[in-house]
């Protein structure tokens, strides 16, 4: 008779080698990025912000590299494993920094880059908390996005906030993540610019 034990690992393999976490030589790799920013998802204007000078986001070790991660919560929620034919076309942290600041812009915000210091008293900076693609069963995943916005002026702290966002994965894969994690990007990105709006002006 088969033990638990046995079937438990049988049933990782299975889903180790439909998500791509077992390789074998010749196979080609995928590369994903967040994807063109659609109008529907773009932010309501903002111009009143004005200026922002946007600091490259920042965030854990693990995330400067462009190599694609998922976790499974039903096997070992404290192991992130690799997919092994898929990866980012940059890492997570340059990705959202390129889409945060593509959604500011289209929101209205003039967005001025650390080069620009002498244009702007305003410096928007992000902290990654939590990037993942995480797997509650086999066939079922969301993208969890968790980003600390602070907003200085002056160099003085004006105001802290983190934003979440959880999103469904439209399929098991390495795909799914990445349309997943574009859509918890573009809804941070959102509340984010809804929040920089609500901020007393500058003085």
């Amino acid at each position: 008779m088969m033990t638990t034990t046995i079937r438990n690992g049988i049933m990782l393999c299975a889903a180790a080698l439909a998500l791509g976490g077992c390789a074998s030589k010749g196979q080609p790799t995928a590369q994903y990025d967040f994807g063109p920013l659609s109008a529907s998802t773009a932010p309501a204007s903002a111009s009143q912000i004005g200026a922002v000078i946007v600091a490259d986001v920042t965030g854990p070790a693990a995330l400067d590299s462009e190599r694609m991660q998922y976790r499974l919560l039903y096997a070992d929620a404290r192991q992130s494993r690799p997919y092994a034919y898929n990866q980012w076309t940059a890492t997570p942290l340059q990705l959202l920094t390129q889409r945060m600041k593509t959604n500011l812009s289209h929101g209205g915000v003039k967005v001025l880059s650390t080069t620009d210091a002498a244009a702007s008293a305003t410096v928007l900076r992000m902290e990654v908390e939590d990037f993942a693609q995480n797997f509650d069963s086999a066939t079922s995943s969301q993208a969890v996005l968790r980003v600390r916005a602070s907003v200085f002026r002056h160099h003085k702290l004006v105001d802290q906030k983190t934003f979440s966002s959880s999103q469904p994965a439209p399929s098991a894969d390495a795909a799914g993540g990445a349309r997943a994690m574009a859509d918890a990007s573009d809804a941070v990105a959102a509340e984010l610019l809804t929040w920089l709006a609500a901020l007393p002006p500058s003085t």
